[in-house]
């Protein structure tokens, strides 16, 4: 096994909890996890990183472990990152510092042509219109969802060459406009798209920027968003299975042509869908 076995803590009775650290470093923009040893005696609370904490779960495949995500934001810089584990021990909070190595994803940068109605729009309409779109999904985002409603792997949405990997900054006519936020998926119009794995329909709407657009949260904090849709075959609210049929691909919203944009948030920060994913069906499932 290729993990990194940490000693936290030994406790009076000379029993110790551990904890598996399968990367000890992680790029800016993707996602790293924890494995604790559940203890009879332990109740982990959170893992607290500088401003921002995030809950410790129950295991879904190992009755006998806990797990955290350490998602990284894009614009992270290279550093050693403090992190703390909080639990209580007979009542009483306790806390174990350990730390994470950040590194540079060093993404390289990609030239798109769009209207530039789409670029920096002016409108006081369009922009009220972003702006309401933004608090809405942040709002989504930044809920946690305690249950993990995924039993199995995940999968692609679809299975089609990747014509955009996630990261790559963005240069729209010729000005930097931020990064790459997920993975585009070539798709002509009309593709059926699936969802990723089991979850429920959050947001099925059509959106400036993203176009018709598709949430799913998976529960404890993790959502994956299929954009540029042509049509929905589900609506807010709706339960769904992994690989259930859940639209159809389109040219929607901020594009150069038809395709499907895959993304994916972990505590409300966007990371590497694609990476977040192998994660998770390597280490829970």
């Amino acid at each position: 096994m290729n993990y990194i076995f940490l000693l936290l803590l030994v406790i009076s009775s000379l029993r110790a909890f551990t904890m598996e650290v399968p990367e000890s470093s992680v790029v800016n923009g993707r996602t790293a996890i924890i494995l604790f040893d559940k203890e009879k005696d332990l109740k982990y609370e959170k893992i607290v990183v500088g401003k921002e904490s995030y809950k410790i779960f129950k295991h879904p495949s190992n009755a006998k472990k806990m797990y955290a995500l350490l998602p990284q934001s894009y614009y992270e810089k290279p550093t050693t990152k403090k992190v703390e584990v909080v639990y209580q021990k007979n009542s009483k909070e306790e806390r174990k510092v350990i730390f994470f190595q950040i590194k540079d994803g060093k993404y390289a940068k990609e030239r798109i042509q769009v209207q530039k109605s789409k670029v920096n729009p002016t409108s006081k309409k369009v922009k009220d219109r972003t702006a309401k779109e933004y608090a809405q999904a942040m709002k989504i985002y930044g809920g946690v969802t305690s249950k993990n409603y995924v039993t199995s792997k995940y999968l692609a949405p679809m299975n089609s060459k990747i014509t955009s990997d996630f990261g790559k900054a963005r240069i729209y006519n010729d000005a930097l406009n931020g990064y790459h936020s997920g993975t585009d998926f070539r798709a002509k119009v009309g593709t059926p798209i699936i969802a990723s794995n089991d979850g429920k329909i959050v947001l099925a709407k059509d959106r400036f920027y993203s176009g018709n657009s598709i949430i799913i949260d998976h529960g404890q904090g993790i959502y994956t968003c299929y954009y540029h849709l042509s049509a929905f075959k589900v609506k807010e609210g709706d339960m769904v299975k992994k690989g259930e049929l859940i639209g159809w691909s389109g040219a929607t919203g901020r594009i150069t042509g038809p395709h499907l944009h895959f993304s994916a948030r972990v505590g409300g920060v966007q990371v590497d869908p694609l990476q977040l994913m192998a994660l998770l069906n390597k280490n829970l499932y």
